[in-house]
C-alpha cells in the first residue's frame, strides 16, 4: 500500500540573535500510512515542529528544508500558499492541546462548525450545513448536540471543548490528522473518551493520524508505531507493541520511568543536549 506521507531529511531552523540559523529539527525522516503514528519526546525535542511543518503552519521566522515532504503525491515543499490553505482543513487537519486557543470565543459552536463546512462546500445550503454540524457533534459522542451548538467556547468543559475541536477537524473528512498533545490537559476518564473517539474515526474513515505526546506509556498503548525524538532527531522507531526491545539509551531511559509493580524504577540517564550522537548510540 502506498504511503500517505513521506518525510525525508526534514530540517527546521530559527535565526539566532547573532543572525545565524540554529536547527531545532535535524534530519527527520519517516513515512505514514493510514495508521496511528506516535511521536514522543521531551519538551523541545522537535516533535511539534515536525507536525507543524507538515501542515505548513511554522512561525514566519522559521526556515524549513527537506529532501522530500510529500503528501499523497503532492510535493509540499513547492506547494503555493493557496494550495497549502486549500489542503488544511480539507485533507489535512490539526488538533491542538487547548481548544480555548483554537475556538472563536465570540461565535457559537454550531456557527463555527457550519462555517468550516461551508468553506469546503459553498454550494451547501445553510440548513444542510447546520444538519451536518449536529451530526458531527453526535459523531464525537456529544449527547445534546443542539444545546451544545448554541454554546460559546467558554461554556464548554475541557473534554467537551476537545471533542468539539475533533469534530471541527474531521467534519470535512481529512486524510491526515495531526494531534498535538490533545489529551494532556484532560483527566484520565475524559482522556480515555477522547482517545476512543480518535481511534474510531481513524478506523472508520481510514485516516492517517500523527499523535504527538510526551507520554510514552499513552502512545505505546494507543498507536501502531512510535517514533522517539531527542534534541531534534529521531533516535528510534519501533512498533508500539515492541517498545520493550528498544536499544537507544534515551528510549531505554524513558521506559525505565514507567511505573511497574514487578520492578523497581531505574533513574533516567542524564543526557547533555550537546553530547555527541556517538555517545548516545546514534
Amino acid at each position: 500500500m502506498m504511503n500517505l506521507l513521506n518525510v525525508e531529511n526534514l530540517h527546521v531552523a530559527f535565526r539566532t540573535e547573532e543572525g545565524t540559523f540554529r536547527d531545532a529539527v535535524r534530519g527527520v525522516s519517516f513515512s505514514l500510512g493510514r495508521e496511528k503514528l506516535g511521536i514522543v519526546g521531551e519538551s523541545g525535542s522537535g516533535k511539534s515542529l515536525t507536525g507543524r511543518s507538515i501542515l505548513g503552519v511554522l512561525p514566519p521566522y522559521a526556515r524549513m528544508s527537506a529532501d522530500r515532504l510529500e503528501f499523497d503525491n503532492i510535493d509540499l515543499r513547492d506547494a503555493s500558499p493557496r494550495l497549502r490553505r486549500s489542503l488544511r482543513g480539507s485533507r489535512l487537519g490539526m488538533i491542538l492541546q487547548d481548544p480555548k486557543f483554537s475556538l472563536n470565543p465570540v461565535m457559537r459552536i454550531g456557527d463555527q462548525i457550519v462555517e468550516a463546512i461551508r468553506i469546503g462546500n459553498r454550494r451547501m445550503s445553510g440548513r444542510d450545513a447546520r444538519r451536518k454540524a449536529l451530526e458531527t457533534l453526535e459523531a464525537v459522542h456529544i449527547r445534546e448536540p443542539e444545546r451544545v451548538a448554541r454554546l460559546y467556547a467558554h461554556e464548554l468543559s475541557g473534554g467537551m471543548g476537545q471533542r468539539v475541536m475533533i469534530g471541527m477537524m474531521v467534519v470535512r473528512e481529512p486524510d491526515l490528522l495531526v494531534a498535538d498533545e490533545p489529551t494532556s490537559a484532560l483527566d484520565v476518564s475524559v482522556r480515555t473518551q477522547v482517545l476512543s473517539i480518535l481511534d474510531e474515526l481513524v478506523t472508520r474513515r481510514g485516516m492517517g493520524l500523527i499523535f504527538i505526546s510526551h507520554d510514552l506509556n499513552l502512545v505505546s498503548k494507543f498507536c501502531d508505531r512510535v517514533i522517539v525524538m531527542y534534541a531534534g532527531r529521531i533516535v528510534e522507531t519501533l512498533q508500539a507493541d515492541r517498545l520493550q526491545e528498544a536499544q537507544h539509551p534515551y528510549t531505554r531511559g524513558l521506559l525505565s520511568c514507567l511505573p511497574s509493580i514487578n520492578r523497581s524504577l531505574e533513574p533516567l540517564p542524564v543526557l547533555q543536549r550537546e553530547a555527541s550522537w556517538a555517545e548516545l548510540g546514534q
